[in-house]
C-alpha cells in the first residue's frame, strides 16, 4: 500500500504497517481508500510519530476491531 501524501510504501516504522492502516481507518473513517504512512499521518494530525503507538494500544484495549 502506498502513502497518499509522500507516495512511499507504507512499511513498519514506529508501529506496524497493519496498525498504520488501522489507525488511518479509525481516525479518518472506515470508508477511506487513500492512506497515509505513519510520518504523514502524524503530520496530518499535528502530532509526533511517538504518540502513535500509545493511540494504537489505547484503541486495542478498547476492543477496536481495526487492529
Amino acid at each position: 500500500m502506498i502513502c497518499h501524501e509522500c507516495e512511499q510504501e507504507i512499511v513498519k516504522g514506529v508501529i506496524t504497517a497493519k496498525d498504520t492502516i488501522g489507525l488511518n481507518k479509525k481516525l479518518l473513517g472506515r470508508q477511506i481508500t487513500r492512506f497515509f504512512c505513519e510520518v504523514c499521518l502524524a503530520d496530518y494530525l499535528d502530532i509526533t510519530t511517538d504518540a502513535l503507538p500509545d493511540m494504537v494500544e489505547r484503541f486495542k484495549e478498547q476492543g477496536c476491531e481495526l487492529f
